[in-house]
C-alpha cells in the first residue's frame, strides 16, 4: 500500500472512530437519564463498536463518494459511519443465531449479559437474559443506524436519495441472514445456494451498498457510475466472505478472535464446505459426519475436518475463487465512469478485503 493512501484511509478511520465516540457519548448520556439499569446496555454497545473494527464499509463509503469526484465533510462523514451500527446489528445477531461465544477475542453480546446475569445472581434463567438482551441490544443498534444517518446534517435531498440504497441494503441483509440460518436445516450441500448467501449476508451489505451510498451521497453519481461500482463491489463482496470462509476454519485465534475452527463446530454450511462435499469420497464424507456440526468439536475433531477439506482440493479450489473474482474487481476499477483520483484506492480496498491472513 501507498504510503499516501494508507494515510488516506487512516485519517477516515480516524474521522469515523470521532464521529462513532461522539454519538455513543450523546445516546449514552440519553439512556442514563432513562434509567441507570441501562448503562450495562451503553457499556457493551460501546464497548463493541468502539474497541475495534477495520471500519471497512465506512471506508467503501468513502470510495464511492470519491468516484464520483466528490469529498468527504463533517456530515458525511457522520452518514458513513452509521454503517458500522449496522455491522455491529448484524454480528451481534450473527453471534446469537451461531452460538457463538466470542467476537473479537471477547465474549459475544449474549454470553457476556448471560455473564452479568451469573455474576450478580440475578432471578430467571441466565441464557434467556443473554439471549433476549442480545437481541434488544442488536435490535438498538440497527435504530441507531437509522439515526446517525438522519441526524448527521447531510440535506434533506441528500437523505431522500441515499435512503432507498440505505433500506435496500438492510433489507438484503436480513434476507441473506434468514438465507443462512434456512440453509442449516437442508439435507444436502449446494455451492449456488451458498455462493448466494455469501453475497446477499456479507458481501452486498459490506461493499457494494456502501459504495452506492457514498456515491450518491456526493451528489455527482450517475447511472453509468453506480454499474461500474456493482461491477467492482459484487465480486469483491464474494471474494471478501469467502476469505471469511477460510478464516472460519482455518484462522488463527490470535488474528480472528475466535477459536480455531468455530464455523466446523457450529456447523456453517458455506461454500467451502458444499466445494468440500461436492469432492468427498463416501468414506470421507461418513468421517466428515461424525464431526461436524457437533459443539464439543475438539482440535483433534478440527484437524480431521481441515484435512478432509484440504485433500479434496476445496481449499486450494476457493483460493482461487478469491483471486479470480478479486481479479474481476480490479478489473472493473478501469472504467471510464470511475474518476481517476478513486483508482488507487479502489485496488489498495479490494487488497484489504481479500488479503487477510489465516
Amino acid at each position: 500500500m501507498s504510503s499516501q493512501t494508507k494515510s488516506e484511509l487512516q485519517e477516515v478511520r480516524d474521522c469515523v472512530e470521532i464521529e462513532l465516540a461522539q454519538f455513543m457519548r450523546d445516546q449514552s448520556a440519553y439512556l442514563d437519564a432513562i434509567s441507570p439499569e441501562l448503562e450495562p446496555v451503553t457499556q457493551a454497545l460501546s464497548s463493541f463498536l468502539l474497541d475495534s473494527g477495520k471500519r471497512l464499509r465506512p471506508l467503501f463509503a468513502y470510495a464511492g463518494i470519491i468516484t464520483a469526484g466528490g469529498a468527504l465533510n463533517p456530515a458525511t462523514t457522520r452518514a458513513i459511519s452509521s454503517l458500522e451500527l449496522l455491522q455491529a446489528c448484524a454480528l451481534i445477531h450473527d453471534d446469537l443465531m451461531d452460538g457463538s461465544d466470542t467476537r473479537r477475542g471477547k465474549p459475544s453480546i449474549h454470553r457476556h449479559f448471560e455473564s452479568i446475569h451469573v455474576q450478580d445472581e440475578l432471578e430467571g434463567f441466565a441464557p434467556a437474559y443473554g439471549l433476549a438482551s442480545a437481541v434488544l441490544l442488536g435490535d438498538l443498534a440497527l435504530v441507531w443506524s437509522n439515526q446517525l444517518l438522519n441526524i448527521s446534517g447531510i440535506t434533506a435531498q441528500e437523505l431522500a436519495r441515499v435512503l432507498p440504497v440505505f433500506d435496500e441494503m438492510r433489507v438484503e441483509l436480513m434476507a441473506g441472514q434468514f438465507l443462512d440460518i434456512h440453509e442449516q436445516t437442508q439435507k444436502n450441500t449446494d455451492l449456488t445456494r451458498s455462493m448466494k448467501i455469501a453475497r446477499y449476508k456479507s458481501g452486498k451489505y459490506t461493499i457494494e451498498r456502501p459504495l452506492h451510498m457514498g456515491a450518491i451521497l456526493s451528489g455527482k453519481s450517475t447511472p453509468e457510475l453506480i454499474l461500474a461500482l456493482s461491477e467492482y463491489g459484487l465480486p469483491l463482496g464474494e471474494a471478501f466472505q469467502f476469505r471469511d470462509d477460510l478464516l472460519g476454519v482455518f484462522g488463527d485465534p490470535s488474528i480472528t478472535g475466535k477459536p480455531a475452527g468455530d464455523d466446523l463446530r457450529e456447523g456453517k454450511r458455506t461454500a467451502l464446505i458444499a466445494m468440500t462435499d461436492a469432492r468427498c469420497t463416501d468414506v470421507m464424507r461418513e468421517e466428515s459426519r461424525k464431526h461436524f456440526g457437533k459443539v464439543d468439536l475438539d482440535e483433534k475433531g478440527v484437524a480431521i475436518l481441515q484435512e478432509i477439506i484440504e485433500s479434496t482440493g476445496a481449499k486450494a479450489e476457493l483460493e482461487k475463487m478469491i483471486e479470480n473474482l478479486t481479479h474481476r474487481a480490479v478489473q472493473a476499477i478501469e472504467n471510464p465512469a470511475i474518476d481517476d483520483s478513486a483508482r488507487n484506492t479502489l485496488t489498495e480496498l479490494a487488497l484489504i478485503a481479500t488479503k487477510r491472513s489465516m
